[in-house]
């Protein structure tokens, strides 16, 4: 089955990745980021890539001779971004493979836009070294020494908000920024542990997600209001603050990179959604396809068969499913019943049952298609059969990707019938008056 070995495969691809310990690419991951390329005075070049990539395979030889030839010299790392999707959210990463050049301003990386050879690759690096020293000579740093303080411990205290019984609610409750807030003794030795990597960690978030994860501090022997509405018993006690939810403890390490770590897994959940793109080309189709795991493509019903209000009822359900499942590598599609008949006919939905929804597997050929109902409950349980492997699926009709028609994009308007799309009187040999829409 096309789930089952969609899940199956990508398990095994997310451990073995494209890149190896003997390489001279240097595997980057969440726990690592941070301390290899964030803080470091050397120029980077990353790429962002997922195991199943066409693209991210042909480019993986190129990027093994870059790193080799550019040993020494510049870093070059890889982050599987199918894996540690955090990290790929964080920069921005919508597709795959992207490379981002980390140089100055670690914070603020440049995309790089040259060509997939190894000399290309090589020839890039080497200009964006000579832009980051002729910088350096100037006297620009990229404001990034603030990480090399007390051993790389130090951030700026003001970026850890100080928090109150008279605050709290203000501050925290009523924002829609994502909040991690420690409960603190002065007395508490692990309170004067943690002090330090809490006051790093708030500024390395605060850039990182854009001031959209915040770090606060409760004195817990001060407050004690608080304390108590949030059952403290122990110190030092962390909890997430999410808008409209309950806290949650944080469990994880106590270092700078542990807290950073997981606040940009929590910025990560808060990204926006991929874009919902209607097919007008086959390169729309193409691209989608070919660059992310699964494309969903739903066909609805022509514009005359729903109005203006009726299809962006419809466009709505997508939206918030694209949302919910943002953190997948899906790419979103929609078309117009009758638009593209080849492809309906490849999925085998061939004029009738609209609206109707395919998940489509470029890399397999194999699609599977929604059989419950339109709407977010039936589609979620569509998607969610998917993503744990189970559920029926077929192969795409002639094994490739369909021929597309070029069409105009909707203009958010009702339909208007004319000559071309309206609808027929027919009169049958016994005098009887039936109707149909032609287009």
């Amino acid at each position: 089955m096309f789930s089952g070995v969609l899940a199956c495969s990508l398990t095994v691809l997310s451990v073995h990745g494209l890149y190896s310990a003997s390489d001279d690419v240097v595997e980057l991951n969440p726990s690592n980021f941070n301390r290899e390329v964030i803080q470091s005075d050397s120029l980077w070049l990353v790429e962002f890539y997922a195991p199943w990539c066409g693209h991210c395979k042909n480019l993986a030889p190129e990027w093994k001779k870059a790193a080799t030839a550019l040993k020494g010299i510049v870093k070059v790392g890889a982050v599987d971004a199918d894996q540690h999707n955090s990290l790929g959210g964080q920069f921005g990463v919508r597709g795959f493979p992207s490379i981002k050049i980390f140089g100055a301003n670690k914070h603020k990386p440049e995309d790089y836009q040259g060509g997939r050879s190894s000399q290309a690759i090589v020839d890039a690096a080497l200009n964006a070294l000579r832009s980051l020293v002729k910088d350096r000579l100037g006297g620009k740093t990229g404001g990034t020494d603030y990480g090399k303080q007390s051993g790389g411990g130090a951030g700026n205290k003001k970026d850890v908000v100080e928090l109150t019984d008279d605050n709290f609610d203000r501050t925290v409750l009523d924002s829609d920024d994502v909040w991690m807030v420690e409960f603190f003794a002065p007395w508490c030795g692990h309170c004067k542990n943690l002090e330090p990597e809490w006051t790093a960690a708030a500024t390395e978030v605060k850039e990182q997600t854009k001031g959209k994860v915040k770090l606060g501090a409760v004195d817990a022997t001060v407050h004690q209001g608080l304390a108590s509405r949030y059952g403290i018993r122990g110190f030092p006690t962390i909890k997430v603050f999410r808008k409209g939810e309950e806290p949650e403890d944080y469990q994880g390490g106590r270092t700078r990179s542990d807290i950073v770590a997981r606040a940009v897994d929590l910025y990560s959940d808060n990204i926006p959604p991929p874009e919902l793109q209607e097919i007008l080309n086959e390169d729309v189709l193409k691209k989608t396809c070919e660059d992310y795991q699964l494309c969903i493509i739903s066909v609805l019903p022509h514009i005359l068969d729903t109005g203006a209000s009726g299809r962006n009822s419809y466009l709505e359900v997508m939206r918030m499913m694209a949302d919910k499942y943002k953190k997948k590598t899906w790419g979103w599609l929609w078309t117009e019943a009758g638009a593209q008949m080849d492809l309906e006919s490849s999925l085998g939905i061939g004029g009738f049952g609209y609206p109707a929804m395919a998940a489509i597997n470029a890399r397999k050929m194999k699609f599977a298609l929604l059989k419950g109902s339109f709407s977010e409950t039936g589609i979620h349980e569509f998607l969610r059969e998917l993503s744990v492997g189970r559920g029926s699926t077929a192969t795409v009709g002639g094994g490739a990707l369909p021929k597309i028609n070029t069409v105009e994009p909707w203009d958010g308007k009702d339909g208007v019938v004319s000559i071309e799309n309206s609808v027929r009187v027919d009169v049958d040999m016994w005098g009887r008056v039936g109707t149909s829409r032609f287009r």
